[in-house]
């Protein structure tokens, strides 16, 4: 059941920012160039979401649940940790987001474009992850 709430998610997700435009990398540079002609879409998008999601999480937690609607523990957040670590995750993510206009997640759905620069990215991308597991051993 599981893997089906999940399978169902993750294509909802990948819907919404398929519908709202978000894997359209000039879209993502145009809410990036805050200097130039902004597009606030990107920004609606984002806050949509957490229109959605915050009251539900809000409430739920108030209630004293502690475990999601499938039975399984929600996990504890933990204390926020500003480091060194995090602060040069942070630039390298927003240069190279920032550079191609293209995020994680929905780079995998731009894959379903068959767009060759999205291949790239997914390649490289995986190819970062490996090397920051490699390199944090």
């Amino acid at each position: 059941m599981l893997i089906i709430i999940a399978l169902l998610s993750g294509t909802l997700f990948g819907l919404g920012i398929a519908v709202s435009g978000m894997i359209d990398p000039v879209k993502v540079q145009g809410f990036l160039n805050l200097f130039g002609e902004w597009d606030p879409s990107l920004a609606l998008v984002m806050g949509g979401a957490l229109l959605v999601f915050a009251p539900g999480y809000w409430l739920w937690r108030r209630l004293g649940h502690q475990q999601c609607a499938l039975g399984s523990k929600l996990p504890k957040v933990p204390a926020p940790v500003i480091d060194k670590r995090l602060v040069l995750g942070a630039l390298i993510f927003g240069i190279g987001w920032g550079l191609v206009g293209i995020c994680p997640g929905p780079a995998l759905g731009l894959l379903g474009s068959l767009q060759w620069q999205a291949g790239i990215f997914v390649l490289f991308m995986l190819g970062g992850f490996w090397l920051v597991g490699k390199t944090q051993r």
